[in-house]
Protein backbone atom coordinates (compact mmCIF):
# COMPACT_ATOMS: atom_id res chain seq x y z
CA UNK A 1 0.00 0.00 0.00
CA UNK A 2 2.78 2.46 0.87
CA UNK A 3 4.25 2.28 -2.64
CA UNK A 4 0.86 3.10 -4.14
CA UNK A 5 0.33 6.11 -1.88
CA UNK A 6 3.83 7.26 -2.80
CA UNK A 7 2.96 7.05 -6.49
CA UNK A 8 -0.34 8.84 -5.96
CA UNK A 9 1.64 11.76 -4.57
CA UNK A 10 4.30 11.40 -7.27
CA UNK A 11 1.77 11.37 -10.10
CA UNK A 12 0.02 14.38 -8.59
CA UNK A 13 3.28 16.36 -8.49
CA UNK A 14 4.43 15.24 -11.95
CA UNK A 15 1.06 16.04 -13.54
CA UNK A 16 1.00 19.48 -11.89
CA UNK A 17 4.52 20.12 -13.20
CA UNK A 18 3.40 19.11 -16.70
CA UNK A 19 0.50 21.53 -16.41
CA UNK A 20 2.81 24.39 -15.48
CA UNK A 21 4.92 23.55 -18.56
CA UNK A 22 2.12 22.91 -21.08
CA UNK A 23 -0.29 25.74 -20.21
CA UNK A 24 2.14 28.62 -20.94
CA UNK A 25 2.91 26.96 -24.29
CA UNK A 26 -0.83 26.79 -25.03
CA UNK A 27 -1.24 30.44 -24.01
CA UNK A 28 1.47 31.51 -26.46
CA UNK A 29 -0.08 29.37 -29.20
CA UNK A 30 -3.52 30.93 -28.61
CA UNK A 31 -2.01 34.41 -28.78
CA UNK A 32 -0.21 33.62 -32.04
CA UNK A 33 -3.34 32.11 -33.63
CA UNK A 34 -5.83 34.56 -32.04
CA UNK A 35 -7.81 31.76 -30.40
CA UNK A 36 -9.82 33.56 -27.74
CA UNK A 37 -13.11 33.23 -25.91
CA UNK A 38 -14.67 36.59 -26.70
CA UNK A 39 -16.91 38.36 -24.15
CA UNK A 40 -20.59 38.86 -24.89
CA UNK A 41 -23.84 39.64 -23.06
CA UNK A 42 -24.23 36.05 -21.77
CA UNK A 43 -20.68 35.61 -20.50
CA UNK A 44 -19.24 36.92 -17.26
CA UNK A 45 -15.71 37.79 -18.40
CA UNK A 46 -14.99 41.20 -19.94
CA UNK A 47 -11.74 40.48 -21.83
CA UNK A 48 -10.71 38.14 -24.62
CA UNK A 49 -9.21 35.07 -22.92
CA UNK A 50 -7.54 31.97 -24.47
CA UNK A 51 -9.85 28.97 -24.15
CA UNK A 52 -7.68 25.92 -24.85
CA UNK A 53 -6.50 25.18 -21.31
CA UNK A 54 -8.22 21.81 -21.34
CA UNK A 55 -5.78 20.58 -23.96
CA UNK A 56 -3.17 20.27 -21.19
CA UNK A 57 -5.31 17.88 -19.12
CA UNK A 58 -4.93 14.63 -21.06
CA UNK A 59 -1.17 14.79 -21.80
CA UNK A 60 -0.35 15.74 -18.21
CA UNK A 61 -2.58 13.03 -16.78
CA UNK A 62 -1.38 10.23 -19.04
CA UNK A 63 2.33 11.12 -18.98
CA UNK A 64 2.36 11.06 -15.18
CA UNK A 65 0.26 7.88 -15.04
CA UNK A 66 2.43 6.11 -17.62
CA UNK A 67 5.58 6.93 -15.65
CA UNK A 68 4.03 5.56 -12.46
CA UNK A 69 2.67 2.47 -14.21
CA UNK A 70 6.03 1.67 -15.77
CA UNK A 71 7.90 2.19 -12.51
CA UNK A 72 5.49 0.13 -10.41
CA UNK A 73 5.25 -2.74 -12.86
CA UNK A 74 9.02 -2.88 -13.35
CA UNK A 75 9.42 -3.71 -9.66
CA UNK A 76 6.13 -5.09 -8.35
CA UNK A 77 4.07 -6.19 -11.37
CA UNK A 78 0.95 -5.29 -9.44
CA UNK A 79 -1.05 -2.96 -11.71
CA UNK A 80 -2.70 -4.16 -14.91
CA UNK A 81 -4.97 -2.56 -17.49
CA UNK A 82 -8.18 -4.48 -18.26
CA UNK A 83 -10.73 -4.29 -21.06
CA UNK A 84 -12.84 -1.69 -19.20
CA UNK A 85 -9.84 0.61 -18.96
CA UNK A 86 -9.20 0.19 -22.69
CA UNK A 87 -12.75 1.23 -23.62
CA UNK A 88 -12.52 4.01 -21.05
CA UNK A 89 -9.43 5.35 -22.83
CA UNK A 90 -11.11 5.27 -26.24
CA UNK A 91 -14.13 7.12 -24.86
CA UNK A 92 -11.97 9.80 -23.24
CA UNK A 93 -10.04 10.36 -26.46
CA UNK A 94 -13.26 10.70 -28.47
CA UNK A 95 -14.64 13.34 -26.12
CA UNK A 96 -11.28 15.09 -25.74
CA UNK A 97 -10.70 15.43 -29.50
CA UNK A 98 -14.29 16.60 -30.00
CA UNK A 99 -13.77 19.27 -27.36
CA UNK A 100 -10.59 20.50 -29.06
CA UNK A 101 -12.31 20.69 -32.44
CA UNK A 102 -15.21 22.59 -30.88
CA UNK A 103 -12.86 25.05 -29.15
CA UNK A 104 -10.90 25.73 -32.33
CA UNK A 105 -13.46 25.43 -35.13
CA UNK A 106 -16.83 25.20 -33.42
CA UNK A 107 -19.29 22.28 -33.46
CA UNK A 108 -23.05 22.14 -33.13
CA UNK A 109 -24.61 20.83 -29.92
CA UNK A 110 -26.00 17.87 -31.88
CA UNK A 111 -22.58 16.76 -33.07
CA UNK A 112 -21.11 16.98 -29.57
CA UNK A 113 -24.10 15.12 -28.14
CA UNK A 114 -23.73 12.36 -30.73
CA UNK A 115 -20.04 11.88 -29.86
CA UNK A 116 -20.89 11.79 -26.15
CA UNK A 117 -23.48 9.10 -26.83
CA UNK A 118 -21.00 6.98 -28.78
CA UNK A 119 -18.32 7.37 -26.10
CA UNK A 120 -20.80 6.53 -23.32
CA UNK A 121 -21.98 3.40 -25.16
CA UNK A 122 -18.49 1.94 -25.05
CA UNK A 123 -18.73 1.14 -21.33
CA UNK A 124 -21.86 -1.04 -21.41
CA UNK A 125 -20.54 -2.68 -24.58
CA UNK A 126 -17.59 -3.74 -22.43
CA UNK A 127 -20.15 -5.03 -19.88
CA UNK A 128 -19.62 -2.18 -17.41
CA UNK A 129 -23.01 -0.65 -16.64
CA UNK A 130 -25.45 0.28 -13.86
CA UNK A 131 -26.81 -3.13 -12.88
CA UNK A 132 -27.94 -2.51 -9.29
CA UNK A 133 -29.56 0.39 -7.42
CA UNK A 134 -28.93 -1.21 -4.01
CA UNK A 135 -32.45 -0.49 -2.77
CA UNK A 136 -32.67 3.08 -4.09
CA UNK A 137 -36.38 3.76 -4.73
CA UNK A 138 -36.94 0.10 -3.83
CA UNK A 139 -34.92 -1.06 -6.85
CA UNK A 140 -32.16 -3.63 -6.61
CA UNK A 141 -31.00 -5.65 -9.63
CA UNK A 142 -31.26 -3.98 -13.05
CA UNK A 143 -31.25 -6.05 -16.27
CA UNK A 144 -28.79 -5.23 -19.06
CA UNK A 145 -31.57 -3.97 -21.38
CA UNK A 146 -32.43 -1.31 -18.79
CA UNK A 147 -28.94 -0.74 -17.42
CA UNK A 148 -27.41 0.04 -20.83
CA UNK A 149 -29.55 3.12 -21.62
CA UNK A 150 -29.41 4.22 -17.97
CA UNK A 151 -25.62 4.07 -18.06
CA UNK A 152 -25.42 6.05 -21.28
CA UNK A 153 -27.90 8.60 -19.94
CA UNK A 154 -25.99 8.96 -16.64
CA UNK A 155 -22.59 9.46 -18.31
CA UNK A 156 -23.89 11.90 -20.92
CA UNK A 157 -25.88 13.88 -18.36
CA UNK A 158 -22.95 14.17 -15.94
CA UNK A 159 -20.70 15.13 -18.84
CA UNK A 160 -23.02 17.96 -19.84
CA UNK A 161 -23.63 19.02 -16.23
CA UNK A 162 -19.91 19.67 -15.75
CA UNK A 163 -19.73 21.41 -19.11
CA UNK A 164 -22.72 23.64 -18.33
CA UNK A 165 -21.47 24.77 -14.94
CA UNK A 166 -18.18 25.99 -16.42
CA UNK A 167 -19.38 29.59 -16.37
CA UNK A 168 -17.08 31.49 -13.99
CA UNK A 169 -13.40 31.32 -13.14
CA UNK A 170 -12.40 28.14 -11.35
CA UNK A 171 -15.88 26.66 -10.89
CA UNK A 172 -15.81 23.53 -13.06
CA UNK A 173 -12.20 22.84 -12.08
CA UNK A 174 -12.83 23.30 -8.34
CA UNK A 175 -15.97 21.15 -8.28
CA UNK A 176 -14.11 18.52 -10.31
CA UNK A 177 -11.21 18.56 -7.83
CA UNK A 178 -13.66 17.99 -4.96
CA UNK A 179 -15.24 15.08 -6.84
CA UNK A 180 -11.93 13.58 -7.98
CA UNK A 181 -10.51 13.81 -4.47
CA UNK A 182 -13.53 11.86 -3.25
CA UNK A 183 -13.10 9.24 -5.94
CA UNK A 184 -9.36 8.95 -5.26
CA UNK A 185 -10.12 8.22 -1.63
CA UNK A 186 -12.91 5.77 -2.46
CA UNK A 187 -10.82 3.78 -4.95
CA UNK A 188 -7.71 3.86 -2.74
CA UNK A 189 -9.65 2.50 0.23
CA UNK A 190 -11.09 -0.21 -2.03
CA UNK A 191 -7.61 -1.10 -3.27
CA UNK A 192 -8.27 -0.09 -6.89
CA UNK A 193 -4.92 1.63 -7.19
CA UNK A 194 -4.78 2.09 -10.95
CA UNK A 195 -7.77 4.44 -10.80
CA UNK A 196 -6.62 6.13 -7.59
CA UNK A 197 -3.25 6.92 -9.20
CA UNK A 198 -4.83 8.09 -12.47
CA UNK A 199 -7.21 10.37 -10.57
CA UNK A 200 -4.27 11.87 -8.65
CA UNK A 201 -2.83 12.92 -12.01
CA UNK A 202 -6.07 14.66 -12.96
CA UNK A 203 -6.09 16.60 -9.70
CA UNK A 204 -2.49 17.68 -10.23
CA UNK A 205 -3.03 19.26 -13.63
CA UNK A 206 -6.30 20.83 -12.47
CA UNK A 207 -4.48 22.66 -9.69
CA UNK A 208 -1.95 23.94 -12.22
CA UNK A 209 -4.84 25.08 -14.42
CA UNK A 210 -6.53 26.83 -11.49
CA UNK A 211 -3.41 28.89 -10.89
CA UNK A 212 -3.62 30.37 -14.40
CA UNK A 213 -7.42 30.50 -14.48
CA UNK A 214 -7.91 32.25 -11.14
CA UNK A 215 -4.75 34.31 -10.77
CA UNK A 216 -3.42 34.72 -14.30
CA UNK A 217 -3.02 38.27 -15.60
CA UNK A 218 -4.95 38.86 -18.82
CA UNK A 219 -2.68 41.75 -19.79
CA UNK A 220 0.37 39.45 -19.60
CA UNK A 221 -1.35 36.63 -21.50
CA UNK A 222 -1.34 34.38 -18.43
CA UNK A 223 -5.07 33.78 -17.94
CA UNK A 224 -6.79 30.84 -19.60
CA UNK A 225 -10.13 28.98 -19.74
CA UNK A 226 -10.40 25.20 -20.01
CA UNK A 227 -12.86 25.23 -22.92
CA UNK A 228 -14.90 22.20 -23.98
CA UNK A 229 -11.72 20.15 -24.33
CA UNK A 230 -11.44 20.45 -20.57
CA UNK A 231 -15.01 20.47 -19.27
CA UNK A 232 -16.31 17.69 -21.54
CA UNK A 233 -13.31 15.49 -20.74
CA UNK A 234 -13.66 16.04 -17.00
CA UNK A 235 -17.40 15.36 -17.12
CA UNK A 236 -16.94 12.15 -19.08
CA UNK A 237 -14.29 10.83 -16.69
CA UNK A 238 -16.46 11.65 -13.66
CA UNK A 239 -19.47 9.95 -15.25
CA UNK A 240 -17.49 6.79 -15.93
CA UNK A 241 -16.10 6.74 -12.39
CA UNK A 242 -19.65 6.89 -11.02
CA UNK A 243 -20.67 3.92 -13.13
CA UNK A 244 -17.54 1.92 -12.32
CA UNK A 245 -18.00 2.26 -8.59
CA UNK A 246 -21.76 1.65 -8.75
CA UNK A 247 -21.70 -1.61 -10.74
CA UNK A 248 -22.40 -4.71 -8.66
CA UNK A 249 -19.62 -7.00 -9.90
CA UNK A 250 -17.05 -8.71 -7.69
CA UNK A 251 -14.46 -8.51 -10.48
CA UNK A 252 -14.81 -4.71 -10.38
CA UNK A 253 -15.13 -4.13 -6.64
CA UNK A 254 -15.19 -7.07 -4.25
CA UNK A 255 -16.65 -5.36 -1.18
CA UNK A 256 -18.11 -1.86 -1.25
CA UNK A 257 -17.32 0.26 1.78
CA UNK A 258 -19.44 3.20 0.59
CA UNK A 259 -23.10 3.40 -0.40
CA UNK A 260 -24.12 3.43 -4.04
CA UNK A 261 -25.25 7.05 -3.74
CA UNK A 262 -21.88 8.36 -2.48
CA UNK A 263 -20.25 8.72 -5.96
CA UNK A 264 -23.25 10.70 -7.16
CA UNK A 265 -23.08 12.83 -4.01
CA UNK A 266 -19.67 14.00 -5.22
CA UNK A 267 -21.41 15.53 -8.25
CA UNK A 268 -24.69 16.64 -6.72
CA UNK A 269 -24.21 20.41 -7.25
CA UNK A 270 -23.52 20.37 -11.03
CA UNK A 271 -26.13 17.64 -11.57
CA UNK A 272 -28.87 19.43 -9.61
CA UNK A 273 -28.00 22.72 -11.31
CA UNK A 274 -28.24 21.10 -14.75
CA UNK A 275 -31.61 19.57 -13.88
CA UNK A 276 -32.97 22.86 -12.54
CA UNK A 277 -31.78 24.92 -15.51
CA UNK A 278 -33.08 22.35 -18.03
CA UNK A 279 -36.51 22.31 -16.38
CA UNK A 280 -36.66 26.12 -16.36
CA UNK A 281 -35.62 26.34 -20.01
CA UNK A 282 -38.13 23.72 -21.13
CA UNK A 283 -40.91 25.40 -19.10
CA UNK A 284 -40.15 28.61 -21.03
CA UNK A 285 -40.29 26.79 -24.36
CA UNK A 286 -36.51 27.00 -24.85
CA UNK A 287 -34.12 24.20 -25.75
CA UNK A 288 -32.32 22.80 -22.67
CA UNK A 289 -29.06 23.16 -24.65
CA UNK A 290 -29.55 26.90 -25.25
CA UNK A 291 -27.02 28.89 -23.20
CA UNK A 292 -28.33 31.55 -20.82
CA UNK A 293 -27.61 33.12 -17.42
CA UNK A 294 -29.83 30.95 -15.21
CA UNK A 295 -27.11 28.85 -13.56
CA UNK A 296 -26.44 28.91 -9.84
CA UNK A 297 -23.29 31.03 -10.25
CA UNK A 298 -25.23 33.64 -12.22
CA UNK A 299 -27.85 33.82 -9.45
CA UNK A 300 -25.21 34.20 -6.74
CA UNK A 301 -23.60 37.05 -8.66
CA UNK A 302 -26.99 38.71 -9.16
CA UNK A 303 -27.37 38.42 -5.37
CA UNK A 304 -24.25 40.54 -5.00
CA UNK A 305 -21.32 38.10 -4.82
CA UNK A 306 -18.16 38.47 -6.89
CA UNK A 307 -16.94 35.65 -9.13
CA UNK A 308 -14.60 34.40 -6.43
CA UNK A 309 -17.32 34.80 -3.81
CA UNK A 310 -19.75 32.74 -5.90
CA UNK A 311 -17.01 30.15 -6.45
CA UNK A 312 -16.36 29.84 -2.71
CA UNK A 313 -20.08 29.55 -1.97
CA UNK A 314 -20.71 26.80 -4.53
CA UNK A 315 -17.65 24.76 -3.56
CA UNK A 316 -18.68 25.06 0.10
CA UNK A 317 -22.15 23.82 -0.85
CA UNK A 318 -20.62 20.80 -2.62
CA UNK A 319 -18.46 19.94 0.40
CA UNK A 320 -21.42 20.43 2.75
CA UNK A 321 -23.50 17.98 0.67
CA UNK A 322 -20.77 15.35 0.95
CA UNK A 323 -20.54 15.77 4.73
CA UNK A 324 -24.33 15.76 5.08
CA UNK A 325 -24.85 12.62 3.02
CA UNK A 326 -22.05 10.68 4.71
CA UNK A 327 -23.70 11.47 8.05
CA UNK A 328 -27.26 10.71 6.89
CA UNK A 329 -26.27 7.40 5.31
CA UNK A 330 -25.29 6.18 8.76
CA UNK A 331 -28.90 6.40 9.94
CA UNK A 332 -31.20 6.14 6.92
CA UNK A 333 -31.62 4.53 3.51
CA UNK A 334 -30.21 6.16 0.37
CA UNK A 335 -33.68 6.97 -0.99
CA UNK A 336 -34.45 9.22 1.98
CA UNK A 337 -31.00 10.81 1.68
CA UNK A 338 -31.74 11.67 -1.95
CA UNK A 339 -35.04 13.38 -1.11
CA UNK A 340 -33.35 15.37 1.67
CA UNK A 341 -30.72 16.45 -0.87
CA UNK A 342 -33.45 17.66 -3.22
CA UNK A 343 -35.19 19.49 -0.39
CA UNK A 344 -31.94 21.21 0.67
CA UNK A 345 -31.31 22.33 -2.90
CA UNK A 346 -34.84 23.66 -3.32
CA UNK A 347 -34.65 25.60 -0.05
CA UNK A 348 -31.21 26.96 -0.96
CA UNK A 349 -32.53 28.23 -4.30
CA UNK A 350 -35.66 29.74 -2.74
CA UNK A 351 -33.53 31.66 -0.25
CA UNK A 352 -31.14 32.69 -3.03
CA UNK A 353 -34.06 33.88 -5.18
CA UNK A 354 -35.22 36.01 -2.25
CA UNK A 355 -31.79 37.68 -2.00
CA UNK A 356 -31.74 38.27 -5.76
CA UNK A 357 -35.16 39.94 -5.71
CA UNK A 358 -34.24 42.12 -2.73
CA UNK A 359 -31.00 43.26 -4.34
CA UNK A 360 -32.59 43.93 -7.73
CA UNK A 361 -35.40 45.88 -6.03
CA UNK A 362 -32.82 47.93 -4.09
CA UNK A 363 -30.86 48.60 -7.28
CA UNK A 364 -34.06 49.64 -9.02
CA UNK A 365 -34.64 52.30 -6.40
CA UNK A 366 -31.09 53.69 -6.83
Amino acid sequence: MDIYVFWMVGVFVLSAACGFVFIPVILNFCKAKHLYDMPNARKVHKNAVPRLGGIAFMPSMFISFAVALAAINSTHKLISINIWSFYFLIGILLVYVTGIVDDVLGLSARVKFAVQMVAACLLPLANLYLNDFYGFMGIHGVPYAVGLPLTVLAIVFIDNAVNLIDGIDGLAASLSIVAFAGFAYIFAVQGIWSYAILISGIIGVLLAFLYFNLFGDVSRNRKIFMGDAGSLTLGFILGVLCVKYSMNNDSVILLRRFDFIVPFTLLVVPVFDAVRVSVVRISHGVSPFKADKRHIHHKLMRAGLSQHGALACIVSLAVAYIALNLALLQVMANTFVFFIDVLVYVVFNLILNRFVRLREAACGRC
